[in-house]
């Protein structure tokens, strides 16, 4: 019988279908940044392990330079076509895929580097955080110092106040949307500049759960109406470059139960508090917006009094 972790397991990420998996194989952006930054962090004759490996797909770019590489599945379905992809191609026989829930895993040995893709936006749904946190301590007691290099390293997340347009074809639906980054949306206004509400560094202890309270200057007049989430993974510091791999995950738009009308120069106050690995209706529920200071009256629109 499923206990309670395994149960939400089943809704929150843990059994993505194989459908899904093929979405993020087509996905060029998420494909060429882990490929490079795997290609820098994984050293000729490391010894790698993957937490979550779905395809394997990860796995083998890791094992393109390391001499072992342990592949942890815990979905069987998952488990029997990674096996059989990467059968199918170059360095695939070092890859060990092993049926597992990556809650409870160790290796049998010391690696080098630990891949872990279990990244949704705003670190909801899938279980990133809190595997790599558990990982952290599990490994310590085994093996003591000092722990593998992450890939992601980190996680910057961050939320911007929006204007949306929810109108399709006539039909009124306030949903949640995934927008593309890099590219122009004609039903969206951005009515300030995002903030940065955490950063997860994964070489530190972090915390399971957000809560945030902040302010932002509205840069024009319009309906605040969605609140858009920004997670941008750092996959590896490029320190002799003073440069990193990066990967943007596409923007998560939640829309506010109640619309606040702003004026240009407003001050918003916005606040909201969900876990890490939570369902998506956690955040969207604690999510208010408000005006707490309205803008300062133009020069111009004052009368004048002999």
């Amino acid at each position: 019988m499923l206990n309670e972790r395994e149960i939400e397991s089943c809704y929150l990420g843990q059994f993505i279908p194989l459908h899904y998996h093929h979405n993020m194989l087509m996905d060029q952006n998420r494909m060429h940044s882990f490929k490079s930054a795997i290609d820098y962090a994984v050293r000729p004759g490391a010894k790698v392990l993957e937490l979550g490996g779905g395809t394997g797909v990860l796995s083998c770019f890791a094992a393109a330079k390391a001499d072992k590489v342990y592949c942890v599945e815990f979905n069987p379905d998952m488990v029997r076509e990674a096996r059989k992809f990467l059968a199918m191609n170059p360095n695939g026989a070092k890859v060990e895929v092993i049926h597992a829930d990556a809650f409870e895993y160790l290796p049998p040995e010391p690696v080098d580097v630990v891949i872990c893709e279990m990244i949704h936006v705003a670190m909801l749904r899938e279980k990133q955080v809190e595997v790599i946190e558990a990982f952290k301590k599990r490994y310590t007691e085994r093996f003591g110092g000092p722990l593998p290099v992450f890939l992601p390293e980190a996680v910057l997340m961050a939320v911007q106040p929006l204007q949306q347009e929810y109108d399709f074809e006539g039909f009124y639906a306030p949903i949640i949307q995934f927008q593309e980054t890099g590219v122009v949306h004609s039903g969206t206004v951005e009515l300030a500049q995002p903030a940065v509400y955490s950063l997860i560094d994964f070489t530190q202890t972090n915390e399971l759960s957000y809560n945030w309270e902040g302010k932002f200057v509205a840069s024009r007049d319009g309906k605040l109406n969605a609140m858009r989430f920004i997670t941008k993974n750092v996959l590896a510091v490029v320190q002799e470059r003073s440069a990193t791999i990066d990967w943007l995950n596409h923007y998560m738009t939640l829309p506010l139960a109640e619309p606040v009308a702003v004026r240009e120069g407003d001050v918003l106050k916005v606040s909201f508090a969900y876990r890490a690995g939570g369902p998506i209706s956690s955040l969207q529920n604690s999510l208010k917006a408000e005006v707490a200071y309205e803008a300062v009256l133009q020069a111009s629109s004052i009368p004048a009094y002999a």
